[in-house]
């Protein structure tokens, strides 16, 4: 099936599986939606209220490194392995991911991207997420399934994984551009962060890019036109090698799956990011326009 190595899937495409009854053990769809304390969301009990038919609850701060000072940093591949496994998930299992954010995506593109880094390139995207999904008319249901475990055999592609010691390099040498996808007010310094230990701004060489300006109005990813004309806009040269950071790790995904879309399929994410970056750099290696760089 050639849907099983697009990035990206549409409503109707799933909307017609769920109803073809085909969600099962070729095909597992994943609410994989995390929300910022701050907005008050709990992503597992809306889950309980209301989801795709026959889609699993994959949660970000389980599947992660436990042992880690910050947020949901990328768990070992046996971790993985055993989390997805007890998703159903198999080598041979296509899987979609979406979330419930009113963005049209915000997590999703992290857990597509963790599948790939983990050696499962059969992994799509629900274009819009449950916002389209749901404005399409498609249905939803509170009834759980659970699915039989599975074998899944994870290999971690550590080149695609950058670490502060990466970026700090990378400030002296400028060899590789870095795409940050925060808003451009936490990126410039003028706008909170949204953990209250750590102050906005961004490091040395960093561009702006922020990961609502991937999708439409709508919540869908834009056009490979659209695309290819935010970072011409944005001066990134997606022939030359292209990191992504954002807070922690997760929306600096939608410009992995951006450039993936364009045929670029290697963009590495920095995973500790800013929260790690903010505690760990010295005062002239963050730039603020707001005051004070320390708190």
């Amino acid at each position: 099936m050639a849907a099983q190595t697009r990035a990206l899937v549409s409503g109707q495409w799933l909307a017609d599986a769920v109803r073809n009854n085909l969600i099962g053990p070729r095909l597992r769809v994943l609410d994989t939606s995390w929300y910022l304390p701050k907005l008050k969301r709990d992503p597992k009990a809306e889950f309980v209220q209301k989801h795709i038919p026959g889609s699993s609850f994959f949660d970000i701060d389980e599947c992660c490194d436990r042992s880690s000072p910050f947020d949901h940093m990328l768990p070992t591949s046996s971790h993985f392995s055993q989390y997805v496994g007890g998703l159903g998930i198999g080598s041979d299992t296509h899987v979609v991911v979406y979330d419930t954010s009113d963005f049209g995506s915000f997590s999703a593109p992290r857990v597509w991207w963790m599948f790939r880094l983990f050696g499962h390139s059969l992994v799509s995207v629900l274009d819009g997420g449950m916002r389209s999904w749901q404005a399409d008319g498609y249905p939803l249901t509170a009834e759980r399934s659970t699915p039989e475990r599975r074998d899944f055999q994870a290999t971690l592609n550590e080149s695609w994984v950058k670490s502060y010691e990466d970026v700090l390099e990378n400030i002296r040498t400028g060899r590789v551009q870095i795409v940050d996808a925060r808003s451009a007010g936490r990126f410039r310094g003028t706008e909170p962060e949204p953990r209250e230990d750590t102050l906005p701004g961004h490091f040395p060489g960093a561009v702006n890019m922020p990961f609502t300006s991937f999708m439409d109005t709508s919540g869908k990813e834009l056009s490979t036109e659209g695309l290819s004309k935010l970072f011409r806009e944005a001066g990134v040269d997606l022939e030359r090698p292209l990191w992504a950071t954002c807070g922690s790790g997760v929306t600096a995904c939608h410009v992995v799956l951006a450039a993936h879309l364009l045929g670029h399929p290697g963009v590495c994410v920095y995973d500790g990011s800013w929260s790690e970056w903010f505690k760990r750099a010295c005062p002239e290696h963050i730039i603020s326009e707001g005051d004070g760089k320390k708190v």
